[in-house]
């Protein structure tokens, strides 16, 4: 296997980590899952991870709470995976970061750039906890921001479908899935692959987007080793 790309951000859902309970962390998934990051790794590629919150909260349905305070509850969520995830790696004998957007020294590092390309460069994993570390941003968001800052080739965007479709598949059967699109067919079609904030700093960086299914992990290795799955997006 020859990987196409040199650095690369894996956005990972934290619905993903889940298993079929539902919410927390199912560890044999996180081994999973953690394995395609390893074999990266020992392909040398430099692998940067953004991970979302949802499998413990999700600030925009707390309900009657205050937006900006279910936010930062939802931020914390992402850490708890992010330190799941690294655990996970360690066991593997990978070295690994996590960096986090809200200062918080005992338990992560604090997000600044130029020690994580330090740390990239020097082949050692960073995840990247607490989105932007700013309420009313999503994850998906954070994740745009973050490619952007660190210079990847591309953002592998891991979710619980193996593409873009013109409509939700799981509602419509006969949902058809796109190969490749651009960010203004994202725009202006209104196309369920990231909010529009996040597809907009991706198209005003000149960001490439894989979407593919996590059900099988090892698409990310045949993700960033030129296999065509999934929906490009550039």
């Amino acid at each position: 296997m020859k990987p196409q790309y040199k650095r690369v951000l894996l956005k990972l859902s934290g619905e993903s980590l889940a298993g079929a309970a539902g919410h927390g962390i199912d560890f044999d998934i996180a081994q999973a899952m953690c394995e395609p990051i390893r074999q990266l790794h020992d392909l040398g590629v430099e692998v940067a991870v953004v991970v979302g919150g949802g499998n413990f909260w999700r600030g925009r349905s707390s309900g009657k709470m205050e937006r900006t305070r279910a936010d930062h509850m939802g931020m914390l969520a992402t850490v708890i995976n992010a330190l799941g995830l690294a655990d996970t790696l360690e066991q593997m004998q990978v070295p690994v970061r996590v960096q986090t957007a809200i200062e918080m020294n005992a338990i992560a590092d604090q997000y600044v750039r130029d020690e994580a390309v330090r740390k990239l460069e020097e082949g050692t994993v960073v995840i990247l906890g607490c989105g932007t570390g700013n309420p009313f941003f999503s994850t998906d968001t954070g994740a745009s921001l973050r490619a952007a800052e660190l210079n990847c080739d591309i953002i592998l965007k891991a979710t619980m479908v193996d593409g873009v479709y013109d409509s939700d598949p799981k509602k419509n059967p006969n949902a058809v899935r796109f190969d490749r699109l651009t960010f203004s067919d994202i725009l202006e079609k209104n196309l369920q692959v990231m909010d529009m904030t996040a597809a907009t700093m991706c198209r005003d960086n000149g960001i490439k987007i894989m979407v593919f299914s996590i059900d099988d992990p090892q698409n990310i290795v045949r993700a960033v080793c030129g296999e065509k799955i999934g929906t490009v997006v550039e």
